[in-house]
């Protein structure tokens, strides 16, 4: 049987989540814009889902927007500030370690004459406070930081960003929380000093292409998509409502239990960490300690790339990745490595298992059996390893 350890990269859409999936798409096809009873029943589920996502979040049925995923969610954040407040300043901060969707945005800003600052971090990949604190300007508008960083895990101090912020009223605080939904962090998440979360429904359990954003009420945001004026016209473009009603099934699963699933992952990777510490020639960059998500462990074989330890593992039908699912195929090093200054070499070699409720111990023992017959091939073939 196949161990998928890669769902940072996407999860299996839940067997239920299918179901109404399907079941929405054969029964409700009405337009939810349209004036006749069929689009005013696909109307009624696509409230009732946004309702529902927005009771499991802590927020207000028009507090929450929904989008095609991440990616979109982020680029519309980053640029629809830039857009909306382009007359009060034209200053946004991130982190050295955010994910492409942050950070191709903010460049592409950049391009467009606003300036971006990017926090260092540290050798766990986490910004320091006192850098945020000395960044900021008047002409600040947008503090952009991710929960948990998808290629190690490390948890941003979200709190404390959000304290810092508590001075600055005007400054739209954004969090990406695409790996950080279901992860026991919650109450950093929807902090009362954040403005916007991103959220991607194929991460916990959701179909591919839809998502949502929280954005607080009264704070303002350009659209990025106009046409027929839907989602308050926030965001135009007929709504996916079989993905939506889907997705909101999924985070009512995915957050019913959620401390046994977050002890259960914790106590997967924690199994995992203790036996390849054992080895000379690893390196870990994700602890197994409360500052890092419980699901992401990443690590190196040294000398060995991480392509060749991806598929040897994957010979033997277990799933993992190198550090990012979207770089992966570029055979880049990991950019939240290099932002540690990590050496290239070793960045190269980083892969990372990540874990999800359904994931169990016997499989992390199947792993390290793997693991340890791997290590031996990989010794004979670099003598250095």
């Amino acid at each position: 049987r196949m161990i998928y350890f890669d769902n940072s990269a996407t999860t299996q859409a839940a067997p239920s989540v299918v179901e109404t999936y399907a079941k929405v798409s054969q029964q409700v096809w009405g337009n939810p814009s349209s004036l006749h009873n069929f689009g005013e029943t696909a109307f009624h589920l696509l409230e009732q889902s946004r309702q529902q996502i927005a009771d499991l979040i802590g927020a207000k049925p028009n507090e929450i927007f929904f989008t095609s995923g991440g990616t979109e969610g982020d680029n519309w954040v980053v640029k629809g500030t830039a857009m909306a407040k382009r007359t009060f300043g034209k200053h946004l901060i991130t982190t050295a370690v955010e994910h492409p969707a942050i950070h191709n945005s903010m460049e592409q800003l950049k391009e467009l004459g606003f300036d971006v600052t990017y926090l260092p971090v540290d050798k766990e990949g986490r910004i320091s406070i006192a850098d945020l604190k000395a960044a900021i300007r008047p002409d600040t508008i947008l503090v952009s930081v991710m929960a948990v960083n998808n290629e190690i895990g490390t948890i941003q101090p979200l709190t404390e960003v959000a304290d810092v912020l508590k001075q600055y009223p005007k400054i739209h605080f954004h969090i990406d929380a695409v790996q950080g939904i279901g992860k026991g962090i919650q109450d950093m998440i929807m902090n009362d000093r954040v403005d916007f979360v991103t959220f991607s429904g194929h991460k916990f359990h959701a179909p591919r292409g839809v998502g949502f954003i929280y954005a607080r009420q009264g704070r303002k945001l350009a659209p990025l998509m106009t046409g027929g004026g839907q989602e308050n016209n926030w965001r135009s473009g007929t709504e996916n409502v079989p993905a939506i009603a889907g997705m909101a099934k999924a985070l009512r699963l995915l957050l019913t239990d959620e401390p046994e699933k977050v002890a259960r992952e914790r106590a997967i990777k924690q199994r995992i960490y203790d036996h390849i510490t054992t080895f000379n020639k690893v390196t870990i960059f994700s602890q197994p300690t409360d500052g890092f998500a419980p699901h992401i462990l990443c690590f190196t074989i040294n000398g060995v790339r991480g392509e060749t330890i991806v598929h040897a593992f994957e010979d033997q039908g277990i799933y993992i990745s190198t550090t990012s699912a979207c770089s992966s195929k570029k055979h880049l090093a990991s950019s939240t490595l290099m932002a540690m200054h990590t050496p290239e070499a070793v960045a190269t070699s980083a892969i990372r298992i990540s874990l999800d409720e359904n994931n169990t111990l016997a499989e992390s023992d199947e792993f390290n059996k793997v693991f340890d017959n791997l290590y031996k091939k990989f010794s004979k073939i670099n003598a250095d390893a």
